[in-house]
């Protein structure tokens, strides 16, 4: 017993120390998976004469309104007789408090720590450890007394909030619930039964305390209670003589106490029979022997928890990552690692391990060929359009027999028309580029933590895509350029007499219908003739550019950021000094605490794997 109850209150200890106080987190929770006694019941119950009649001893903060305003984690110790008593608070592990007076005192003064002077309330549990040979091996919470009315000095809401604190105990299956009631009151009016009724309505959990009953008027008692015809639970009613208030202002021992306690019940007309069942030291040692054997009976689970969250706290530490290191060198290194793992994530969504890569082709395979079809060649070659270039190409002697001139001017300009395409297909893959570092960014993992050097990867990229937007239009223009340039004469040998459209052509080019011939070398029909030759010849440069324009964007663009897109970037950093780095790598502020956090939790859910195998390695020899 000693061994698993000695095990609860460790770890409830190290659950306080490293923050887990149970619910209001994300963080995972030990302290809600650990079997629990809350003592509850409403104010002037006699919640602290039961705690204190376990201990032997007074030792709780005392007065009128709510005295209890943090939840008070109490853990009992049973130690050798004839060995003194002495209390430990969780808070001041140094200090052994043998004076109970002063006990009393730093629980009022450690609740005002939180609470300051005021009547509010905070979940924020105190730790006390009592070590003293009165005492059975046990571990109870004792929380604010539950009220109706808000007195002077408390919010509004100090009823709701206290009933929320109490329920966010009790409503846990691993709660064990004590309900203290006053037997002068109906128990159809209890507080405690109340809520307890509300949780656990079989029963199963609940423990009735009925104090006070020696107060009960004359002639009546509480047999239907006790006896659990009023309200049945499936664990046994106790009923508890406490101190009177005389009793205490005459500072009358516990030890006295407890034997005028058990005088009452044995020489009680109407207990008399349950005086074996009944009183502190009775309800004690039932409380103990159960929450052992509940401990004993959950440790498995608890053991599984455990384990499975240590994994999950594991994971979310591998993808958080470590604290970065104070060294320059290691944070070059960190810095160099982070922008290779952006690099690689930002080459698989090029490659096709990741989405994104995909648009690329689709600017090639759709937005180029329909950017082409709109372009204006049906206007351009119009019979009108033709026969001005043609006439302005001649100047003052029209052609014998060939414009060549006029057949130049319009290819020369006619091809100039691709340069408004080539040159969107260059900013059209440059906008996917983009969108791809801004995607890496937010996907690689290791880089999430460090917005400033998110920023300067963005940044370094984005101004290297921007070069090799440069250069990829400029190869682009270029291509279009040199096929304005230079016209493939063997073309026009091989032209048929009566041309015709071409169907197959990728290049929204239609060929004027050309009529029969005309003997009229300078009329309608010698124009179209010339215009049908011309929109041929720009239909097989732009099948031609279909090709090369994609290839442009690819080399120039798409190939050198797979290359060398952080190339400038590395070399900066090495220009910078060692205490830059460290600026480099600020971190963001939600994770450095989010690691903290999760680093804690981590370390109480390993100490109680430690503390679960060390009983039970000792239990199995």
């Amino acid at each position: 017993m000693e061994g698993l109850i000695g095990l609860m209150n460790r770890i409830q200890r190290a659950c306080t120390a490293l923050g887990d106080h149970g619910g209001g987190s994300d963080l995972p929770t030990l302290w809600e998976s650990l079997p629990t006694i809350a003592v509850v019941g409403g104010q002037s119950s006699g919640k602290s004469s039961v705690l204190e009649s376990f201990v032997g001893t007074d030792f709780l903060p005392r007065g009128s309104g709510i005295v209890t305003r943090r939840p008070l984690v109490l853990q009992l110790h049973q130690t050798e007789n004839g060995s003194q008593e002495y209390a430990e608070f969780l808070h001041k592990p140094k200090t052994r408090f043998s004076d109970f007076a002063l006990v009393r005192q730093e629980i009022a003064d450690e609740t005002d720590r939180l609470t300051g002077k005021t009547k509010q309330i905070s979940p924020v549990p105190i730790h006390l450890s009592i070590y003293s040979p009165k005492v059975v091996n046990l571990t109870l919470i004792d929380l604010p007394g539950l009220t109706k009315v808000a007195v002077e000095g408390q919010s509004e809401s100090i009823v709701e909030d206290i009933e929320n604190m109490v329920r966010s105990y009790v409503d846990k299956p691993n709660c064990i619930i004590l309900a203290i009631s006053p037997a002068n009151q109906d128990i159809a009016t209890s507080d405690a039964i109340k809520l307890s009724k509300e949780v656990d309505p079989t029963g199963e959990r609940t423990f009735g305390v009925l104090t006070k009953l020696d107060l009960m008027d004359k002639g009546t008692n509480a047999l239907d209670v006790l006896e659990g015809r009023a309200y049945r639970l499936q664990n046994p009613w106790v009923g508890i003589v406490n101190r009177s208030q005389a009793d205490i202002n005459r500072k009358v021992d516990m030890i006295s106490a407890r034997e005028k306690e058990r005088e009452y019940f044995e020489t009680s007309p109407d207990y008399a029979h349950l005086a074996s069942r009944m009183g502190s030291e009775y309800l004690a040692k039932l409380l103990s022997q159960h929450l052992e054997s509940v401990i004993k009976a959950r440790i498995p689970s608890i053991t599984a928890t455990i384990n499975k969250t240590i994994d999950e706290l594991e994971s979310e530490l591998d993808i958080i990552g470590k604290g970065v290191a104070a060294d320059p060198g290691a944070q070059l290194y960190t810095i160099l690692d982070l922008c290779r793992a952006f690099d690689r994530v930002f080459k698989e969504h090029l490659d096709g391990g990741r989405s994104g890569g995909d648009r690329i082709y689709g600017v090639f395979d759709h937005k180029l060929p329909a950017a082409f079809k709109k372009l204006p060649f049906d206007r351009y070659l119009s019979v009108q359009n033709v026969k001005k270039v043609v006439s302005e190409a001649d100047g003052y002697q029209p052609h014998l027999i060939a414009p060549e001139q006029g057949y130049r001017r319009l290819i020369e300009k006619g091809i100039t028309y691709f340069r408004g395409p080539a040159e969107a297909t260059v900013d059209a893959v440059h906008v996917v580029l983009k969108d791809l570092v801004r995607k890496s960014i937010g996907e690689t993992e290791k880089l999430r933590r460090f917005p400033t050097l998110q920023a300067a990867i963005a940044t370094a990229a984005n101004e290297a895509l921007e070069r090799f937007r440069e250069d990829g239009r400029s190869t682009a223009l270029r291509l279009v350029d040199m096929e304005a340039a230079y016209v493939t004469v063997e073309f026009f040998r091989k032209l048929p007499q009566d041309p015709a459209a071409d169907p197959s052509s990728k290049v929204g080019t239609k060929p004027p219908v050309e009529p029969s011939p005309s003997p009229d070398r300078y009329g309608d029909g010698h124009f179209r003739n010339i215009a049908s030759n011309v929109s041929r010849y720009i239909r097989m440069v732009g099948d031609e550019l279909l090709q090369k324009i994609p290839k442009a964007a690819v080399h120039c663009q798409v190939r050198e950021a797979k290359r060398s897109l952080l190339n400038h970037f590395y070399v900066q950093i090495g220009k910078k000094e060692g205490g830059e780095f460290g600026h480099m790598l600020d971190e963001d502020p939600a994770m450095m605490e989010r690691r903290q956090q999760c680093l804690k939790r981590l370390e109480l859910y390993k100490s109680a794997r430690d503390e679960v195998d060390s009983v039970a390695w000792s239990s199995s020899r």
